[in-house]
């Protein structure tokens, strides 16, 4: 069982399911873009671009999911040369929702 801060948002709720549908997006088009890409982010021009675009990812899950732990190392793997070969982002995502929405909105259904 998850610990309580593992799973919850800023103001103390689990996300909710367009949340995480959306932090998923984020994360794949991170990725995507980073592989399509990876060219011009090769210790270059684009390289600085690259690290922009992992801080930006980051802010945007921890907004949208709360904090993971997954973020961290994730972010770690990504500003080292060829981390962004690996769908890191994706990765960490999808472990970190894999059962995390609110509970209320079962009861809606």
């Amino acid at each position: 069982m998850k610990a309580r801060w593992m799973s919850m948002t800023r103001d103390g709720r689990a996300p909710s399911r367009r949340a995480i549908w959306i932090a998923r997006a984020v994360a794949i088009i991170a990725d995507t873009v980073q592989l399509a890409l990876f060219p011009l982010f090769v210790e270059g021009f684009g390289s600085a671009f690259n690290d922009v675009l992992d801080v930006v990812v980051w802010v945007l899950l921890v907004g949208l999911i709360g904090w993971s732990p997954l973020f961290l190392p994730t972010f770690l793997v990504e500003m080292l040369p060829f981390g962004d070969l690996a769908p890191t982002w994706t990765i960490a995502v999808f472990v970190a929702t894999r059962s995390r929405h609110s509970p209320n909105e079962d009861l809606q259904r």
